[in-house]
């Protein structure tokens, strides 16, 4: 099984010791089988809200995983009812292939029923970056760790986030780190990605009333530390 970029990144993103780990929207369950190859004793939950497709992957991780270390599970459920309190410990929840407004959904459904819960989010949207951020910044959330990646010729934020804002740095409504490139290879994924992001909100800007020159402000502002690193 070969992971796509994207997938790498955010499995390379999982450090910390968690007790949980949620792999939501998963799909086929690529990355949480990366994960579980692993061999600790992190017990992964595989969820999605499509039976037929895990019963499927029930039946491969029946197939494939019955020996492993690390102890798994697979939910059908929606992800804003995820049972976390059934499991003691501390949890990640990762979401991934949806885009920024459903995953507002989500993480201020989980947020809300468990706020006595310090929970850490890893997130990659699809689209509606700002909008995420601005929610994650309302809810007083903190960042962890943030990426840049270019994927199939596609670009994607990526977010380790922390409901314990007091323990981690303010999140930014455009990113900090992503911007700062470290190769002239990265430096061009920023400037293309940059390039992207300012044209699409231009093209909104320009097609109806949405009132979106903040945002257009915010990127433009950019500019200046892109070449930080280089």
């Amino acid at each position: 099984m070969k992971l796509s970029k994207r997938l790498k990144q955010i499995d390379k993103m999982v450090t910390a010791q968690y007790s949980h780990i949620w792999d939501c929207c998963c799909d086929h369950g690529f990355l949480g089988a990366a994960l579980l190859n692993r061999q600790t004793d992190t017990h992964i939950h595989f969820v999605d809200i499509v039976p037929e497709l895990m019963a499927e992957l029930d039946a491969k991780l029946q197939r494939f995983y019955s020996n492993a270390v690390s102890k798994w599970e697979t939910h059908c459920l929606d992800v804003t009812t995820l049972p976390l309190e059934k499991y003691q410990g501390n949890h990640l929840v990762i979401i991934a292939g949806v885009g920024g407004d459903l995953m507002i959904q989500f993480v201020e459904a989980i947020y809300q029923k468990y706020q006595n819960l310090a929970i850490d989010f890893l997130l990659c949207p699809v689209h509606h970056q700002f909008a995420l951020r601005h929610k994650l910044i309302e809810l007083n959330f903190g960042l962890k760790q943030e990426v840049l990646v270019e994927d199939n010729k596609r670009f994607y934020e990526i977010l380790l986030v922390s409901s314990a804002h007091n323990e981690h740095k303010p999140i930014t409504a455009v990113g900090d780190k992503i911007w700062r490139s470290e190769s002239p290879q990265q430096a061009k994924v920023v400037e293309s990605y940059l390039h992207k992001t300012l044209n699409h909100y231009q093209r909104i800007q320009q097609g109806d009333a949405n009132k979106v020159q903040h945002i257009i402000d915010a990127y433009r502002a950019l500019v200046p530390v892109i070449h930080t690193n280089r």
